[in-house]
This record gives C-alpha cells, structure tokens and sequence, in this order.
C-alpha cells in the first residue's frame, strides 16, 4: 500500500509509514489525529456506497441523508477493524456503511404499509409453497399461489423491490445485542464458505449459507455480485444479458425465497 500523509506536526512520521503500519498503530494507540487521516481518506466510500443504496429508492429518500447514515457506519468501521484479519478495509467498510444506511432507513420506517405489506404476502407465499415442493418454484406457480398473472406477479416483484434490499439487512441475533448476523454479511465470495468462517457464528451463519447455496443459480449469482463483487443493478444486467429490471425482479425473488427459508429455520434454531 502507498503511505498515508496527515496535516498535524506529526505529519513526516505519518507519511514514513504504510496504510497497514499506521491501522496496526491506530489498534494499539487509538490516536484522534489516525482517526482523522483515515476519516478523510475514505469520505469518499461513503458517497459511493450512498449513491449504491439511492438508486431503485423512492423520491422520499434523500441521498445527502443516505450520506449521513454512512458515516455512522464509516466511524463503526474504523473503530471496530482488525488488520490482522486479512479483509481489506475498504471491502470491510462497505459492509458497515451500508448496513448503518438500512439501519436509519429501518429506523423511519419509510417503506409504505402498501409495499411492507405485498412483501409480507409474497414471501409468505413462497414460503408455504416451497415446503410443500420441496423445491424452488417458478414464477408461474409463485404467480398461482398470489391469484395473479405471470405478468402481473413480475411487476410486483419490481415494485416491492426497495422494501427487499432492507429486509435482507435485517439482523438476527445469537444471543447477546453484539452478536447479530445479517443475511447480506452471509453473502460472501464462495470461496469463503469454509468451515472457518461458517464457525464465526455457528448455527445462524451455516443456515443462512445453506440457504443461499439452494437458490436458483441466477438469482445466486446475483446476490453474490450485488453485495460482494459490488456490482449495481445495471452492472449485473450487463454481465447476464439481461435487462435491469429482470435483474430487479430476480434479487427482489432470491431474497423473498431466503427470508422464507429462514422464518421456517429459525423457529428451530432460536
């Protein structure tokens, strides 16, 4: 990594020293001014993030207020990262400035009753239906079990959207308020599914994966490259060939399917 400079009288010693040098620094002294550097540094994370979560958001949702929640969760990072982990900050931070975004627009509770509650529907729908097959289910037969059309079924998926990128935020907790797991943090590069880091959290962690892991691949793929690999919708429209608004309607389903899978599971794991 390049050095990192910093404005105080202690700027030469700041600049003699690597990014990793300086985190390691920082964990043992806790130093306000490396604070600063590294909030100054990575401001522009949180725009980039901020700008991330805006699209596909209703007019009601500002994007200077999308900022503001990421910078909670810039200053969470910073304060909580471990560089001996072995993750890069910068994919670390993502991870925490989008998850304090959800939390605020959690928070203010802006999804419309009308929208929360044709989420409640379909997911529960899938869920019934799924159990029963024993198998993902189509379009067609999610669109039967809602009393709609194929087409019909589509359009909702894409207007109930924004409500599914919150939901797949929500945590749930292994014992105390600390330790909590989100099924977004669960979405991680295949490679990273060992035993390892399934171990992390446990019994929470490895339903949450297996869950995913029996996803239809497309939608799989999807959720991979939204969350981790950090692609917009566009972006993996451009990588499957497909439109956005099929990417839109496939990530709002992968999520339904997930959050389904996972009330079933949960009443045996809590």
């Amino acid at each position: 990594m390049g050095k990192v400079s910093g404005n105080s009288s202690d700027s030469y010693s700041m600049e003699q020293k690597t990014e990793d040098e300086l985190w390691q620094q920082y964990r043992r002294t806790r130093d306000p001014k490396i604070r600063e550097t590294f909030i100054k540094q990575y401001a522009p994370l949180v725009k980039y993030v901020a700008g991330k979560v805006a699209v596909g958001m209703p007019s009601n949702v500002e994007f200077d207020d999308l900022v503001g929640f990421g910078v909670f969760g810039l200053l969470d990072a910073i304060d909580k990262f471990d560089p001996d982990k072995n993750v890069k900050f910068k994919t670390y931070a993502v991870t925490r400035i989008r998850g304090a975004i959800f939390d605020e627009l959690r928070s203010i509770d802006w999804v419309p009753r009308s929208v929360r509650q044709k989420t409640r529907e379909v997911e529960d729908a899938i869920g019934t239906l799924e159990a029963r097959l024993g198998r993902s289910a189509t379009d067609q037969e999610i669109a039967g079990a809602l009393g709609m059309g194929e087409d019909e079924y589509l359009k909702t998926m894409v207007k109930i959207s924004g409500a599914s990128i919150i939901s797949i935020h929500e945590v749930w907790y292994s014992g105390d308020e600390n330790d909590k797991v989100s099924i977004a943090d669960s979405i991680e590069s295949p490679v990273s599914l060992n035993p390892e880091v399934m171990a992390e959290r446990d019994e929470i962690r490895r339903v949450i994966v297996e869950a995913i892991s029996e996803l239809p691949d497309n939608e799989k793929k999807i959720l991979v490259l939204y969350y981790f690999e950090d692609l917009t919708l566009k972006e993996i429209g451009q990588v499957l060939g497909v439109t956005e608004s099929r990417v839109s309607q496939l990530h709002t389903k992968a999520i339904m399917r997930l959050r389904a899978r996972l009330k079933n599971s949960r009443k045996g794991i809590v």
